[in-house]
């Protein structure tokens, strides 16, 4: 790793508020002193339109054709297409989710090479970025794939809490079927590798949240947590670790419970991230734990309805920025910086 993390930026869907809440960041020139921002894509075509304000000074991009050529310290953006389409702010084309696509595939690739240190994604829409060459339900699984982790686990971090997931992407009906022994102790494992390892917690403690209302009501409301997810804790317990549960998970939030521990399990998509984005939405950032790049994103989508507003707000994208410069020199065995 060079002196400041090289941090790759794809931009998402060009219809969302991805180039707005990039642009909105970066205005802030301090954060140059903590890293070296790449945005992948053509500078003129992301941010001609701004900004709104015509006394204000546009943002200066140096262009240039490969990540090789950034100049440290600066704002640089890698061209990723070369031709030119008309963008309509809320209006998802087939030209758009194109730009996302490629965006991505050329920052993964950058990643791959060593090129970068870390990597941010803008948010997509699942559905207008599929394509022939691209069928997956969301940055985390293609990121899983492209980079060869046999798993990987979507963590959802912020100052007040951490929140990760054992299933993601899927309908609600097929999760009771992949909530196995395996997965879920695969799960685990990851999570509180990635603690240690990611966060510097050295003891970590975990929650187990359950499936079934009131965790099953000891059998009454289902059998999941009596067959597969308390037997598992306590096998971890006996082999020395803090994981505790199942709790259900109405009472673990409702009641602050999850402020006891350095993470919660989630067994489903909405049952952790409906609670996180509840306490922590602004501030929350989306980190993919169990990969062996870095990779963070703001916990929100493409927002469609305030594209071309001017009114999204950037927080969690510059949360994602920091945890990711973060994460880096963590893993570098480097101290982070103070803000």
């Amino acid at each position: 790793m060079t002196n400041l993390p090289r941090l790759g930026i794809s931009v998402g869907d060009l219809a969302g508020i991805g180039p707005e809440i990039i642009y909105k960041t970066f205005l802030d020139s301090r954060l140059l002193k903590y890293c070296t921002p790449v945005v992948y894509g053509t500078a003129t075509v992301l941010f001609d339109d701004f900004p709104v304000d015509k006394q204000a000074s546009p943002l200066t991009f140096r262009q240039v054709r490969a990540a090789a050529d950034i100049d440290p310290g600066k704002l640089n953006a890698v061209t990723c297409w070369d031709e030119d389409f008309a963008l309509t702010p809320g209006q998802p084309t087939e030209a758009s989710g194109r730009a996302a696509r490629q965006s991505l595939l050329a920052a993964c690739r950058d990643l791959k090479l060593g090129l970068l240190d870390g990597l941010i994604t803008a948010p997509i829409s699942k559905e207008n970025t599929q394509a022939d060459d691209f069928r997956y339900p969301g940055h985390t699984e293609f990121l899983t794939s492209f980079f060869g982790a046999p798993e990987s686990l979507m963590l959802l971090a912020s100052e007040e809490l951490r929140v990760a997931t054992v299933t993601g992407h899927m309908p609600l009906k097929d999760v009771p079927g992949k909530i196995t022994k395996e997965l879920l102790a695969t799960k685990l494992r990851i999570l509180l590798q990635s603690l240690k390892q990611d966060f510097g917690i050295d003891k970590p403690r975990v929650a187990v949240l359950g499936l079934n209302p009131h965790a099953g009501e000891n059998g009454l409301l289902g059998t999941e947590e009596n067959n597969t997810v308390a037997p598992l804790i306590q096998e971890f317990l006996e082999n020395g670790h803090l994981v505790y549960g199942p709790f259900p998970a109405d009472g673990y939030f409702g009641t602050g419970q999850f402020r006891s521990f350095d993470a919660t399990l989630a067994l489903y998509h909405d049952q952790g991230l409906i609670p996180f984005k509840t306490i922590a939405f602004e501030r929350g950032v989306n980190f993919t734990a169990g990969l062996p790049v870095i990779r963070t994103s703001p916990d929100h989508g493409t927002a469609y309805g305030l594209a071309g507003k001017f009114a999204a707000d950037p927080t969690s994208f510059r949360e994602a920025l920091y945890l990711a410069c973060d994460l880096v020199r963590q893993r570098a065995g480097q101290p982070t910086e103070k803000r």
